[in-house]
């Protein structure tokens, strides 16, 4: 056995989000976590099941929805070393008690009462080694958040793959709520070149597919936010507006969940874009 992927797959209250385990000989590699501490204890129960002691919990990502579980797999997994590069680990301490605040009412004892910080903190394109694979931390800045990074599996063994976090939907409308979107479709550029080559990416919502995820991404943007600019009225949109582009981002994804995420973005997309 070299290694085997597991997907934890949160439901629609849980925004759908990926967990990933890889399992190894020795132990289970974590890939983010769950929103919600129902989804967080089946995970947890699932990693149990294994029978295998946790080796790593690597973040990609500053977003609840990622890191939100960490704090329960350690405790139930002590001593486990959590990862993240340098950029979301510092996002993560500054925002966590903000989202708490913001979503702690919206979701009452669901949403978990402590946030566990990443205890390791990986420079870009640091490499960790775990017998017979290694994990190489990629730092991109802000994007699909305020700090996002990818992670490259390279196994002894196998094909190279990507688990590349919010850097591409598959299946959900977009998060774009943190007014990065430039950055974000200039992401997507950087690793069409480095993941080239790469036959699956592994994203934080959404199936396992090929490259034609980070081009389906670049398509979602490029329309969210042509039509965002065609609707706001001195970089805001009011309530009809909003209303119109979710009408239209609903008939160019049709078959995507989540269509809250739509308006909830479009104030800072049209500020993002005015700027």
């Amino acid at each position: 056995m070299t290694h085997t992927v597991h997907t934890h797959t949160a439901g629609e209250a849980g925004l759908f989000v990926n967990a990933y385990l890889i399992e190894t000989a020795d132990g289970v590699i974590v890939i983010d976590t769950s929103l919600l501490n129902t989804e967080i204890d089946q995970l947890a129960d699932r990693i149990d099941a294994l029978g295998k002691p946790v080796l790593g919990i690597f973040v990609t990502h500053a977003h609840p929805d990622h890191f939100n579980g960490v704090d329960t797999l350690v405790r139930r997994n002590p001593g486990t070393p959590v990862y993240a590069t340098e950029g979301v680990a510092r996002v993560i301490a500054e925002i966590a008690d903000a989202k708490r605040a913001q979503w702690g009412p919206v979701y009452g004892d669901e949403w978990p009462a402590v946030t566990a910080l990443p205890t390791v903190k990986l420079a870009d394109g640091e490499k960790v080694q775990f017998q017979d694979l290694s994990i190489t931390a990629r730092e991109l800045g802000a994007g699909e958040s305020h700090a996002d990074s990818y992670l490259l599996l390279t196994p002894d063994e196998g094909d190279v793959v990507a688990f590349i976090g919010d850097i591409a939907f598959h299946g959900c409308h977009s998060y774009t709520a943190d007014g990065h979107t430039g950055a974000w479709l200039e992401n997507l550029s950087l690793l069409e070149g480095e993941l080239d080559g790469v036959k699956v990416l592994y994203p934080g919502h959404g199936a396992p597919a090929g490259l034609e995820l980070l081009s389906g991404q670049r398509a979602y943007l490029e329309f969210y936010r042509a039509q965002v600019a065609e609707l706001a009225v001195d970089g805001q949109l009011d309530d009809a507006g909003k209303q119109e582009l979710e009408n239209r981002l609903s008939g160019f994804a049709p078959e995507s969940g989540l269509t809250w995420m739509i308006q909830l973005g479009a104030p800072m997309v049209a500020a993002e874009l005015s700027a």
